[in-house]
């Protein structure tokens, strides 16, 4: 077989890459156009953080396209006054800033740009003390997988990707990418390998009851011997009840979730990170040393662990109603 490497015409582009760019980044010629590729597709891998950011640069761009500004000209307080007037949380804003900051530290690096008029916008401070992403209590999440019809593969399926959120403390996202190959024997025990945000992977072992809901998914499926590749947890067409060949995502996880939430006649806001918030304060509330549930969460930071503890005073409807008006 021939390994001689075959150009691309000249011009072309390979098609995965190849979207409408803003006009202002046309404008600016072949380099702001390799900026551009260099920055959303070498820089960045992960799929979440490419698509966030590339829609922040290109609402940005439009602003000023809006405005009569060219990219070449842009200055600090026009990027100042978007960012005050975007609507939105702090995080988005923040969000925002960081696309924004990296963006035009391409365009510095390949001359389109002489400075990045990002890079002294001052940035937005958000005190945080406790998580937004409400908890599932322990009673809860026992009725919600009590809940489950296991007559069919659908429901095996649906408790087993609930008991791993519940049991290993796992992002939706992580759990919907696991392949066969990721629930293993490690000599010792059964453990389930997750690829985690930041390109982190990380073992999780599986506790017995854990391990006898995958299989009886697993057995129902016929996947026990299908390639290790195949998705662990497979989507399902809503019209047959039946599994599809192709893996499960972070939206049809939530979708799930949400779905039998609300069969089980429990609160819609509570979502599969609930899970995750759930099982470090459970573990937090039995003294649990704090490095031991940081490293279950596989958070780099034990701040972002005590954002998940839900052990934090709350103001009580009792203490309300002692108010004297």
């Amino acid at each position: 077989m021939s390994t001689e490497l075959v150009p691309l015409s000249s011009g072309a582009v390979p098609a995965a890459i190849s979207p409408q760019l803003p006009l202002l980044v046309e404008r600016a010629g072949g380099a702001a156009r390799f900026a551009w590729d260099e920055f959303f597709y070498a820089e960045h891998h992960n799929a979440n953080t490419q698509k966030a950011y590339m829609s922040a640069v290109k609402r940005f761009l439009a602003w000023c396209e809006g405005q009569g500004i060219e990219l070449p000209t842009i200055m600090p307080g026009q990027v100042g006054q978007y960012l005050k007037g975007l609507d939105g949380s702090i995080a988005k804003k923040k969000l925002h800033l960081a696309a924004l900051r990296g963006f035009f530290d391409r365009l510095v690096q390949r001359h389109v740009v002489v400075l990045n008029p990002a890079a002294t916008v001052r940035g937005f401070k958000e005190t945080v003390i406790e998580g937004k992403t409400p908890e599932i209590t322990i009673e809860q999440a026992r009725t919600l997988l009590a809940s489950i019809d296991l007559g069919n593969v659908i429901g095996l399926r649906d408790r087993a990707i609930l008991a791993v959120l519940a049991y290993t403390a796992c992002r939706g996202g992580a759990a919907a990418s696991l392949r066969l190959r990721d629930f293993q024997h490690d000599g010792t025990q059964h453990v389930l390998r997750f690829a985690e945000k930041g390109g982190k992977s990380r073992e999780i072992p599986v506790r017995h009851d854990l391990e006898g809901f995958i299989r009886a998914y697993l057995d129902a499926a016929e996947l026990e011997n299908e390639s290790k590749d195949t998705p662990l947890f497979r989507a399902s067409n809503g019209r047959t009840r039946r599994l599809t060949a192709n893996a499960m995502n972070s939206r049809s996880v939530c979708d799930l979730a949400k779905r039998r939430l609300k069969d089980a006649g429990l609160p819609s806001r509570l979502s599969p990170h609930s899970f995750r918030v759930a099982a470090v304060t459970d573990l937090l509330t039995q003294n649990v040393p704090l490095e031991d549930v940081q490293e279950l969460a596989g958070h780099s930071s034990p701040r972002t662990t005590r954002l998940y503890d839900r052990r934090q005073r709350k103001v009580s409807r009792n203490l309300v109603e002692r108010i004297s008006i």
